[in-house]
């Protein structure tokens, strides 16, 4: 204890290691503030989905009664779907940041307005958003770099090394208090201001601890990694630009190679396609014979084909018919797509057994439920309850039922699911096995300079 009282008046003696310090907590606070800011926005968005919603449909809900058209009901009444943010979304916006937690559908064609909603170009956004996962992947390291780098190198360049270890026998006694202390200090830094976070978020308790044992294990890496770096004696200046080359390269450059191989291994059709793959089918029976629609979609509908004939005039069921038919012709490209989607991602995960930033952020997107996957179920939902819609709607449609004022109360309501996070198991392991080989590495060359 004496030599951990020493070492901690000994570091708030050094002003640029209180300065490094002092420069992470206040990032860390705005990283997990803009969070905050970012996840309250949201969910005053998603808010105001009910009254704008209840709104919409009063609107329509006279002229339509009068006319008792299913039709006009259907093809105007927008429903409202919604994925709120997870308790520790904050921390990690990750793919809420790139592709919507609101949309509007209607009992039309659901491919194009899935993608309607997409706002913005997920690869424009690749260094992710300014929040706390942000903050520990890419900035941290440094952080550990700087308060680590000279760690012995910079007593010896001092003079004092020989005179430290003499004076407190083992070298451990030393060097053991002062790694501890640092790496506390930087742990503090970062911790402090998520719980505050998690508080005012109300995170789950087991979240905070699975968040807090992704910190240790992420910053115990590169506190390695700079410990086996020093083992070269070194100056301290050498061992900064060879640990800076490692930020980059680990942080960086491997990832934006891996990102840049899974897309070309694994190509997708962005959403946008996909829409103007079901618009080109909508498009094409306004041009062929009504009768070619209609026995496409009986052959996936067979309960509505007993209905009354259609004639030369327009009408509803023909045309929400030819919508559906123009979904199946999609299917196909939107099934690749998930399927690319969830292929990417697990890929990602095996990139991220070897590279530890890309592991500690895919595990905070895992469990602040905001990784492609939670998205992919977002969709999935949205996708069931259009399959509600239309069931709802198609009695109406095909049997020509008046539709009056008090159906608009029995269409279905959609019910958003609570986003959960999962344990990211693996990820951490994968964090942890680097840092042991990364270990075993810098006790084998200790090894071979013993001899």
């Amino acid at each position: 204890m004496n030599a951990l009282l020493r070492e901690v008046r000994f570091l708030l003696g050094l002003k640029s290691v209180v300065a490094a310090m002092v420069a992470l907590l206040a990032l860390t606070a705005v990283a997990v503030g803009a969070g905050l800011v970012e996840v309250a926005r949201q969910e005053a968005v998603i808010a105001r989905i009910g009254p704008q919603q209840a709104s919409d449909v009063a609107a329509i809900t006279d002229w339509v009664s009068r006319e008792k058209d299913p039709g006009s009901a259907a093809y105007y009444t927008f429903h409202a779907t919604w994925d709120p943010p997870s308790d520790l979304a904050f921390a990690a916006i990750g793919a809420r940041d790139v592709s919507p937690y609101v949309l509007r559908v209607r009992a039309l064609g659901l491919e194009a307005q899935l993608y309607e909603g997409e706002i913005g170009n997920p690869e424009a956004a690749l260094p992710g958003r300014f929040d706390f996962a942000f903050v520990l992947v890419y900035l941290a390291p440094l952080f550990v770099i700087l308060l680590f780098h000279d760690l012995r190198s910079g007593e010896r360049e001092a003079g004092r090394l020989r005179v430290l270890e003499a004076s407190v026998g083992a070298p451990s006694a030393l060097w053991g208090p002062r790694l501890i202390v640092r790496a506390l200090g930087l742990f503090l830094a970062l911790a402090l201001p998520f719980f505050v976070g998690a508080l005012i978020a109300g995170t789950a308790p087991w979240k905070v601890g699975a968040v807090l044992a992704v910190v240790l294990a992420y910053l115990a890496f590169w506190i390695v990694l700079c410990l086996v770096v020093a083992r070269a004696a070194r100056s301290s200046l050498a061992n900064a630009m060879t640990l800076a080359a490692a930020w980059m390269t680990l942080t960086l450059i491997v990832p934006a190679i891996g990102h840049v191989v899974l897309n070309s291994a694994i190509p997708l059709r962005q959403g946008m396609e996909l829409g103007q793959t079901q618009r080109t089918a909508v498009h094409r029976a306004w041009d062929i014979p009504k009768s070619e629609t209609m026995d496409a979609f009986f052959r996936t509908h067979p309960q509505w084909r007993n209905t009354a004939p259609l004639g030369e005039a327009f009408h509803w069921k023909w045309y929400f018919a030819f919508h559906q038919v123009g979904d199946e012709r999609a299917g196909d490209l939107s099934r690749q797509y998930r399927q690319g989607v969830l292929e990417r991602a697990a890929w990602s995960e095996r990139l991220g057994l070897v590279t530890p930033g890309v592991a500690t952020q895919l595990a905070l997107h895992r469990l602040a439920a905001t990784d492609p996957a939670a998205q992919i179920a977002y969709q999935d939902r949205i996708r069931a309850f259009h399959g509600a819609l239309r069931r709802f709607y198609y009695p109406y449609l095909f049997e020509d039922r008046p539709f009056d004022r008090a159906d608009f109360a029995r269409a279905p309501q959609y019910r958003a699911a609570p986003a959960v996070g999962s344990w990211p198991l693996s990820l951490l392991a994968g964090v942890l096995l680097t840092t042991a080989l990364v270990g075993g590495a810098g006790l084998a060359l200790r090894r071979r300079d013993r001899f």
